[in-house]
């Protein structure tokens, strides 16, 4: 793969260049604040993007911001978060779009998992922390957030974490465009998703289901 890293502390972003061209892969570009980065996947158009949130010139969310300017540019990249914060304010959107990744830092464990994690997104797939995915759907104490859900709708949001819309869901379960909207709002109430246009619920419902099932 052809990869942009956006990174601005130096020793990490050169150990972490050094070990994905030893696992075959080609580093186009290396930034180390967000106008930057954001300018070398402009130039380079590559397969991939690894970004820390927190980055110059604000090192507040601009690497999440330029995630999300790049997402809106070049909607089939490949993007990675890769730091040591977790970030909600851009992060749903860009998980809702596909072809995403929000690794920790400190929780990358395998080099082999972390590699295939980077091959999932470029190839359009996601690869999310389980603690991202917890700050993600607001933390919830729930010990089984699934657990209230009935069997049928269980098969309803199965059929939603595959990008399936409500019409979609209801000619592959034979039922009615209706009952299949009451199963939603049931499914968002029993799992504590408030109606809120922002929150896109219907990502974290299944970004719940990712998790738990």
């Amino acid at each position: 793969m052809r990869i942009v890293i956006g990174e601005d502390s130096a020793l990490f972003r050169e150990g972490l260049a050094r070990l994905l061209a030893d696992a075959g892969h080609e580093i186009v570009a290396k930034a180390q604040d967000a106008p930057g980065l954001i300018a070398a996947v402009e130039a380079t158009d590559p397969d991939l993007v690894i970004i820390d949130v927190r980055m110059p010139p604000d090192l507040t969310d601009d690497g999440a911001r330029a995630a999300r300017l790049i997402r809106d540019g070049h909607p089939d990249l490949g993007i990675v978060m890769l730091s040591q914060h977790v970030e909600t304010r851009h992060s749903v959107d860009l998980v809702s779009r596909g072809g995403f990744g929000y690794l920790l830092k400190d929780r990358v464990f395998d080099v082999d998992d972390f590699l295939d994690a980077l091959r999932r997104v470029a190839a359009g797939g996601s690869a999310l922390d389980p603690e991202v995915v917890s700050r993600l759907i607001g933390g919830r104490g729930i010990a089984d957030p699934l657990a209230s859900l009935t069997g049928r709708e269980r098969e309803v949001l199965a059929l939603m974490a595959e990008g399936r819309t409500n019409i979609g869901i209801a000619r592959r379960l034979w039922l009615t465009d209706r009952t299949v909207e009451t199963h939603v709002s049931s499914i968002m109430a029993k799992l504590g998703l408030a109606n809120s246009a922002e929150d896109h619920r219907r990502v974290l419902a299944v970004l719940v289901y990712l998790n738990r099932s």
